[in-house]
Parts: structure tokens; C-alpha cells; sequence
């Protein structure tokens, strides 16, 4: 229930920013800056140039804005938009270079903080090589993990946003999971049994 009010409420403040409310756009821009700026940064290596991108999607959405329909939801929506401004960004680079998934974020917080201090050290040494493991693996497989695992995307969204099919997705999901155990594997030496 608290989520389908969200939603509305969500929906309201978009139909507001459409006519033109700066303060409704505003409101959207503060509940979805977070997100997309550590989205970004995970895509596109360097928290200086996230922050630029992170503008540049919120100036684009301010301008598509009048062409958002409430079909479509508007968090997938502003996700797609950072999608494509980022990977626009890394193609003018020259580079597909994604971010180093060792560094410490102060937005991620994969870790979980209920556990002693042997088990946070363990936890801790695997999740930093999971992050390099991840690091190793096809950028495609990456940003898709990325979008089901961190974003928490249905796969739905995901389809909207990479413009495949869910089938394309799942299959893809599949892959890419299989491709970051494999290196996690070669990574911390574990067998392939």
C-alpha cells in the first residue's frame, strides 16, 4: 500500500513538473539523485564525471519531461536516460571503461553491519573480490547485474531500459551470473566443482 501511495504521489509530482512547477521537478530530482548518481558512478568509473552526468540526466528529463507517459514508470524512465547519457559519455571517450567496483562508496552499503568482527572481515574480503571479479567480466554482463542486483529493477524495467525483450534479459541475467561466479571463482582461487 505505502508503495502504490508513492507511486501516485510520485506520479502527481511528475504531472506537476510537466506544467511547468520547478518545485515538483525539484522534489523528483532530490528523491532520484542519489540513485542515479551511484548508478552513473558505477558505470562510468569516476565520481567527477558522474556528478556532470548526473546533471546532464536531470536536464535532459527536465526537457523530455512533456513526453513521459504515466505508463511508463518514471524511475525506469529517469534510469534509461542515465543509461544512454552515460554510455553517450563513455562512446565520446572513446573508451568503454566502467567503474573500479574495489573502490570504497560511500553509497553502497552491501555489507551487513549486524555481523562480529570475524564475520565482517570475511564478508568484507569476499565482497572486495566480488567487486574485482566483477570488474573482469563482459561490461555488458556487469551493467545488468548491476540494474537487477543493485537498482532492484524487475525485469521488466530492465527490458525498457536496455530496449530488449524480458526473454533477452533473463537469458542475458543468466549469463552474466554465471560469468561473475566463474571470476569470483578464478579470482579467490575456489575449485569449479
Amino acid at each position: 500500500m505505502a508503495d502504490t501511495h508513492s507511486s501516485v504521489a510520485e506520479e502527481q509530482l511528475v504531472t506537476r513538473a510537466q506544467a511547468g512547477d520547478p518545485a515538483a521537478f525539484s522534489s523528483l530530482v532530490r528523491s532520484h539523485q542519489n540513485r542515479i548518481f551511484g548508478f552513473i558512478t558505477y558505470l562510468c568509473g569516476s565520481a567527477d564525471e558522474a556528478t556532470d552526468l548526473t546533471q546532464d540526466v536531470f536536464i535532459k528529463a527536465w526537457q523530455a519531461l512533456p513526453d513521459w507517459r504515466p505508463e511508463a514508470k518514471f524511475s525506469t524512465w529517469l534510469t534509461q536516460i542515465a543509461r544512454n547519457t552515460t554510455i553517450d559519455a563513455l562512446r565520446r571517450r572513446n573508451a568503454v571503461i566502467f567503474a573500479s567496483l574495489d573502490e570504497e562508496d560511500e553509497n553502497r552499503q552491501l555489507v551487513e553491519t549486524s555481523v562480529g568482527p570475524q564475520d565482517s572481515l570475511i564478508n568484507s574480503q569476499d565482497y572486495q573480490q566480488l567487486l574485482l571479479a566483477l570488474d573482469t567480466i563482459n561490461p555488458n554482463y556487469r551493467e545488468i547485474l548491476l540494474l537487477r542486483e543493485l537498482e532492484g529493477l524487475s525485469y521488466s524495467e530492465i527490458a525498457t531500459i536496455l530496449e530488449v525483450s524480458e526473454g533477452t534479459v533473463k537469458s542475458r541475467l543468466a549469463r552474466a551470473r554465471v560469468a561473475a561466479l566463474t571470476a569470483f571463482k578464478r579470482q579467490t582461487g575456489e575449485s569449479h566443482e
